[in-house]
């Protein structure tokens, strides 16, 4: 039988203005709260390469890439969309919890929802 899904209040809009973010707790577990140009965003403050507190960094940034396409010129990419973590510092890209250094490694992401002015992350 699947767990019914919950919705926890973590801080009212206010707290989380854009550009943004903050690490809360739900349960036993520390969730940063990401405010990208007016959406939200969720991501477990964990860093898989070493159990890093990922989300505790203090600002997310954009990151130069380059892509065959523009003949592997580098270039800024993703403004305001990058967290990396203060340990070692491996990239994520937010919205999608990808690490841009291997592809193949995605954070979950949690739902964010806001209703009556509260945020809430469902889980």
């Amino acid at each position: 039988m699947a767990r019914q899904r919950r919705k926890h209040p973590v801080g009212r809009l206010s707290e989380f203005p854009p550009g943004t973010h903050r690490v809360v707790r739900v349960g036993r577990r520390e969730i940063g709260v990401f405010n990208i140009r007016g959406t939200l965003y969720a991501l477990p403050n964990l860093c898989p390469h070493q159990t890093g507190p990922l989300c505790e960094g203090k600002t997310t940034t954009g990151t130069l890439v380059a892509r065959e396409e523009n003949d592997w010129r580098f270039e800024w990419a993703y403004e305001g969309e990058i967290v990396s973590c203060p340990w070692h510092g491996l990239e994520y890209h937010v919205p999608t919890g990808e690490c841009l250094a291997f592809p193949e490694i995605t954070l979950r992401r949690y739902e964010v929802v806001v209703e009556d002015g509260l945020v809430k992350v469902v889980l």
